[in-house]
């Protein structure tokens, strides 16, 4: 069987983009168990309400939701379970440096499987104002009035 190449999304945490600003990204591996593969292959996550924290020199993410294998037995996993995350020590280090500062915090923005293993997309994020989070979306429908102007005048 050839082995599987490329990168295949399972899930992405859209809101996280909206509800924070991103400051630093790190791409880590995760410590699963079999029913949790089969699972995610299957294209069933939610990162919804996930988070990471670093407790004792590792890093640890918590609050994503992974559904039971339907066509698992008793050893199947537990749906909210902390998972550990793999990741150089110097990068832990660093997550743990820019965390220990007031609100920032690590959210994770994608899970997905790069060549076969499962990776996630964490993020150093500081929370975003109300204010901040109407003003980006304004900026955001600015930009595409303007390019749909733009393209509306070139096809004239």
């Amino acid at each position: 069987m050839a082995k599987e190449q490329g990168r295949k999304l399972v899930a992405a945490n859209r809101k996280a983009r909206h509800d924070y600003t991103i400051e630093d990204v790190f791409e880590a591996g995760v410590m699963l168990t079999g029913t949790e593969v089969k699972a995610l292959r299957a294209g069933r996550a939610s990162l919804v309400d996930g988070w990471c924290e670093v407790d004792g020199g590792e890093a640890w993410l918590h609050g994503v939701h992974i559904p039971e294998y339907s066509q698992g037995t008793w050893t199947n996993h537990a749906p909210r379970r902390k998972r550990k995350l793999l990741l150089h020590r110097h990068e832990i280090e660093s997550l743990a440096q820019d965390t220990r500062e007031k609100g920032q915090t690590i959210v994770p923005l994608s899970l997905y499987f790069l060549d076969g293993r499962a990776k996630v997309e964490i993020a150093v994020a500081r929370g975003k104002k109300d204010w901040d989070k109407r003003q980006a979306l304004r900026e955001r429908q600015d930009n595409l009035e303007a390019q749909r102007a733009i393209r509306e005048k070139r096809d004239r």
